[in-house]
């Protein structure tokens, strides 16, 4: 198979799909791999790193999709990129379609098949594509927080670590999966008071047990959230409903119970957010404020670190992208965690999440890969 890797497009993205290491891991499996010229500048990573491991330099985006079957991605493909599917690609990236309405049409009308990485489970039910991405955002969460607390970036002017004397600023994480407890341990190495809340109770006990006492805990009703509300400086959605739009956890009328110029860091933002206010930022553009909150919702909070998020994505990806090469389609039938994150396949969307959020039409992975008859 011929697999291409273009430049990610998306504004402020400087990560690439794929790494040197996996150029020669598929050309080893007899594959060709073609990679557009600066690809992996923004990884840190030259033409020349990617010729020497066999790949073939391709001059632009056109000609990478032009000749290759597969394409590899990191973030959902931009309107010049979905113009440009065909009904012979296979699609592999990140695809967050929940929110995206016209996106998910633009991929039922191109013919491809999409394969989300966001929703590919392993045996344990687990989210192995999405997990390097929910650490690195997890941690730059508290980071991006701990900076827009400050006066000039538009913050009340609270250091989350405090001094002797003066108490440490408190941090609310709502969501306590990968994401949470990855800003709630970036939290707890800045000193601060931090809270973590989520609705399973199994959860906040392997927290409680992790963080041996470090962290608070609550259960996460809508009064626990408005009482952790009025308390926090910080306050980091980190919500997830796989494949799904997230829930909001926090209203416009909630807002109104936090202290002056506090800060929410939205880490749910790619699928529509998780406090009612938000809206997607760029790393250019990062905050804006509503009734006195500062909103950080970057949409791709990992392409800030690209030579961290890059190798750690492609470590995760390789294995699942080399059995896509080697199989086909038919390593999906094979699996059915890598079949769950088959999107979009011939025409016809495949996520029932998606199709759940949009109120469109669905079809089950397993029946449209057999080619079953179009939805009525």
């Amino acid at each position: 198979m011929k697999i291409g890797v273009p430049s990610e497009v998306k504004v402020d993205e400087y990560r690439v799909a794929m790494t040197p290491a996996g150029v020669r891991e598929l050309t080893d499996h007899g594959h060709e791999v073609v990679v557009q010229s600066g690809a992996g500048v923004g990884s840190a990573i030259s033409d020349a790193d990617y010729a020497a491991q066999g790949a073939e330099i391709l001059p632009d985006a056109p000609a990478v999709f032009a000749a290759a079957e597969m394409i590899v991605k990191v973030k959902e493909p931009q309107p010049p990129e979905v113009a440009m599917l065909e009904p012979r690609h296979v699609l592999f990236t990140y695809l967050h379609l929940a929110p995206d309405p016209d996106l998910t049409q633009g991929l039922i009308d191109s013919g491809a098949t999409c394969i989300a990485y966001e929703t590919i489970t392993d045996a344990a039910g687990r989210l192995p594509l999405l997990a390097p991405m929910s650490e690195v955002a997890g941690r730059l969460a508290t980071q991006a927080g701990a900076f827009m607390l400050g006066r000039p970036a538009g913050g009340s002017g609270v250091l989350l670590g405090g001094v002797p004397g003066v108490a440490a600023g408190k941090v609310l994480v709502i969501g306590g999966g990968i994401v949470g407890a990855n800003a709630a341990r970036m939290a707890v190495g800045l000193g601060a008071d931090v809270t973590v809340l989520d609705r399973s109770i199994d959860r906040l006990r392997e927290l409680d047990d992790i963080f041996a006492g470090r962290i608070q805990t609550g259960y996460s009703t809508g009064l626990e959230v408005e009482a952790r509300l009025a308390e926090a400086d910080l306050v980091i959605g980190a919500v997830l409903v796989k494949g799904a739009k997230a829930p909001h956890v926090v209203t416009r009328a909630q807002l109104a119970l936090m202290k002056p110029r506090s800060v929410l860091v939205d880490v749910a933002i790619d699928q529509g957010g998780c406090f009612e206010t938000s809206h997607p930022t760029t790393h250019s553009d990062p905050v804006y404020e509503v009734d006195g909150i500062s909103h950080y919702c970057v949409a791709n909070m990992p392409g800030a670190v690209p030579i961290t998020s890059t190798r750690a994505l492609t470590n995760a990806t390789l294995p699942y992208a080399v059995r896509l090469a080697d199989g086909g389609v038919d390593a999906l039938r094979a699996d059915p965690g890598f079949l769950g994150g088959l999107s979009v396949h011939a025409g016809r969307l495949t996520d029932p999440a998606v199709a759940h959020d949009q109120g469109r039409d669905f079809t089950a992975p397993e029946e449209a890969l057999a080619g079953a008859p179009q939805p009525a």
